[in-house]
């Protein structure tokens, strides 16, 4: 419960958080995104990381100039890529011992709505599954699993990290400072949080409907 209440509160006032971490680790802070934005695109039991609103909240940062746009821009875009090579790897070799392992903090739900979105749109679920948390971090390794080929992989893999980063980062850097979204930072991200899941709920909500 004690770490379900920090994420919780890191999220909803990430821009709090993230202002610490700036003051407290200076250059380092490059790394502590870089590493955050990886594990949560490259291990698939940490789905749970804050990666829209951190990206977000870094680009409204570095519009302050506490940050360089443009490092982050590279940094981020590199640890996207690479976050979502790792987890494509790691299903591959060892995605069904994972899945079977009772220790290992996979839900069985989690990759069945990673699956429907495979079978609705096919490869371009790599790309798409970026704007969607959760599904975000299981859609590469489902893909590693389903023995996708690393060339097809990696073109979807470049061009979702790209967008991602790119869309998330600028949202912040272009609108993260305006007055009002300063004033309701908290708000703005549960708003980004609840426009990603929809594609996710769409589908939930659609099936119950049809059983009904």
């Amino acid at each position: 419960m004690q770490l379900l209440s920090f994420l919780v509160d890191f999220i909803l006032h990430i821009d709090v958080h993230l202002g610490q971490i700036i003051s407290a680790y200076g250059f380092l802070t490059y790394a502590v995104l870089f590493v955050v934005i990886f594990i949560e695109t490259g291990l698939v039991f940490m789905p749970f990381l804050p990666g829209d609103s951190l990206l977000f909240a870094a680009g409204a940062f570095a519009a302050l100039g506490s940050l360089n746009i443009w490092l982050l821009w590279i940094l981020l875009v590199l640890a996207a890529v690479l976050g979502d090579t790792a987890n494509y790897w790691i299903g591959h070799f060892f995605g069904q011992q994972l899945i079977d392992n009772p220790r290992m903090p996979i839900k069985a739900a989690h990759i069945e709505e990673t699956n429907k979105f495979f079978e609705k749109h096919g490869g371009k679920t790599i790309i798409m599954a970026r704007f969607v948390p959760i599904v975000r971090t299981f859609a590469p390794f489902v893909a590693g699993i389903g023995k996708m080929s690393y060339k097809k992989f990696i073109s979807y893999n470049l061009i979702g990290g790209l967008a991602w980063v790119t869309i998330a980062l600028f949202a912040g850097f272009f609108f993260g400072n305006i007055p009002y979204v300063k004033e309701n930072f908290s708000l703005i991200i549960l708003l980004i949080i609840l426009i990603s899941v929809v594609p996710m709920l769409v589908p939930v909500i659609s099936n119950k409907l049809k059983k009904k």
